[in-house]
């Protein structure tokens, strides 16, 4: 559920920081000219993109840019890269729904609310925002419908298909017993210079010069950000490249590499991988959590909790509610927390009380790892919101211990799931690029 709900909040980000492009009248005069009102510039398949589109999505990342203290690229250049972020984006709406995947307008609702309620407002609010800020609302809802649809198109065909063996994880754990020391977080940009499959020689040697160009340039005090809108294939791209803190091990091996022996500033010189050049800078670097990987005692935590989603029909305040009298309950001691998770909790643990069993770092989802971490055993948290829904959260016991061997195979099997999800993510949506069929219709 996260990257959905990154993807979406970065498209109300976007969209809503626009406003809608406006169209120049047709005079109906018999001698009068005509002025045009708008014109197809790209055909991707069987579909096709219009000049107003390409600048309506401009201005809205000119105006996000703006609001993240990011130059802006010259117009020319960030129209043609707007361009191709629409034709990509087409692209794989057209291989979601030619997969047979669909989004209903009851899931779209949902997911609607959804977003309001995260930005503190309701469906009405967030609509009457659009408008006041010129966004059709129409159009808006297609566009979280496309999200969610690319969204789900990844999951299938690269989540679902990515296999780690267990030789991998044999090898994996052995790395981080030789490694010693918990490995570090590091927070990095990457401007990303996509190679077409099949490129030629010549092509690749462009793309090489191209970044080789672009390290000049920042070396020379360019801005990271401006060239990233500028020039970056990734999809991080018009956020300035970042990736945000990442442990190593849940980073490319080649970006660590990369980037081990830098200091906060640095530039590592120009990448090569499967999907094209990368221009990588390190922005800083920290001592890692230590997950229990390398056969060292770690602190556990044992938690249990009470989950209430957002039903159809039900308000956050209404959840609010129901799990504040709940805490009020247990406190006062006329209620069981295990019986009220029994009755009220919509996850699997129901059934256990709410047990979540013994807990190592990174096992839940930030916002109820804070909570957690901050409650003594025998509190229990005020509603904690996640992806999932509110929480209340009651930590029961807390022990400094080894790894089971299970665990440590389990911890090391989705740290290489989340090492190796980007660089499947990008050879992915190459394939798809290249596999479409677009025809440019400039003037």
């Amino acid at each position: 559920m996260k990257p959905l709900i990154r993807l979406l909040l970065l498209t109300l980000a976007w969209v809503a920081a626009g406003s809608s492009a406006q169209t120049a009248p047709r005079s109906l005069g018999p001698s009068a000219p005509v002025t045009e009102i708008d014109r197809v510039v790209a055909v991707v398949n069987t579909d096709v993109i219009t000049f107003l589109e390409v600048e309506m999505r401009r201005r809205s990342v000119e105006r996000q840019l703006r609001q993240r203290r990011i130059e802006a690229p010259p117009e020319e250049e960030l129209r043609k890269q707007v361009l191709e972020r629409l034709i990509s984006d087409r692209a794989l709406v057209q291989a979601a729904r030619d997969a047979g995947l669909r989004v209903d307008d009851a899931q779209l609702d949902r997911v609607l609310a959804r977003m309001a309620e995260d930005n503190r407002g309701t469906p009405a609010q967030m609509r009457a925002q659009l408008e006041r800020d010129g966004v059709s609302f129409t159009k808006f809802r297609e566009e979280v419908r496309e999200e969610i649809l690319i969204s789900r198109l990844r999951e299938r065909e690269v989540d679902a298909k990515l296999n780690i063996s267990e030789a991998d994880i044999d090898a994996f754990l052995a790395e981080q017993r030789d490694a010693g020391a918990v490995a570090p977080e590091y927070d990095i940009v990457q401007i990303l210079l996509r190679i077409p499959e099949g490129a030629s020689a010549e092509q690749i040697e462009r793309q090489r010069l191209r970044g080789e160009e672009i390290i000049r340039q920042l070396q020379r005090g360019g801005d990271f950000s401006r060239l990233s809108a500028a020039l970056s294939d990734a999809p991080e791209a018009m956020s300035g490249g970042a990736l945000g803190w990442r442990p190593a091990e849940r980073l490319p091996q080649l970006f660590v590499e990369a980037v081990a022996r830098l200091k906060p500033g640095e530039l590592a010189p120009l990448l090569r991988s499967a999907n094209g050049f990368h221009v990588l800078r390190l922005n800083g670097a920290r001592a890692g959590t230590d997950i229990g990987l390398g056969g060292k005692p770690v602190l556990q935590t044992k938690a249990r909790h009470i989950l209430i989603r957002l039903a159809e029909g039900a308000s956050q305040a209404d959840v609010l509610r129901r799990l504040r009298d709940i805490r009020e309950r247990v406190l006062a001691g006329s209620a069981d927390f295990a019986d009220m998770a029994r009755q009220y909790s919509t996850d699997g643990s129901a059934t256990r009380g709410g047990d979540l069993g013994w807990l190592y770092a990174g096992d839940t989802v930030p916002p109820f790892e804070r909570a957690m971490d901050s409650l003594q055993p025998g509190d229990i948290s005020e509603p904690v919101r996640t992806d999932f829904g509110f929480h209340l959260i009651q930590v029961l016991e807390r022990r400094t211990d080894v790894a089971s061997p299970e665990r440590q195979r389990q911890a090391a099997r989705l740290a290489l799931r989340e090492r190796r999800i980007e660089e499947q993510t990008q050879d992915w949506l190459r394939q798809v690029r290249d596999r479409t069929y677009v025809e440019y219709r400039e003037r």
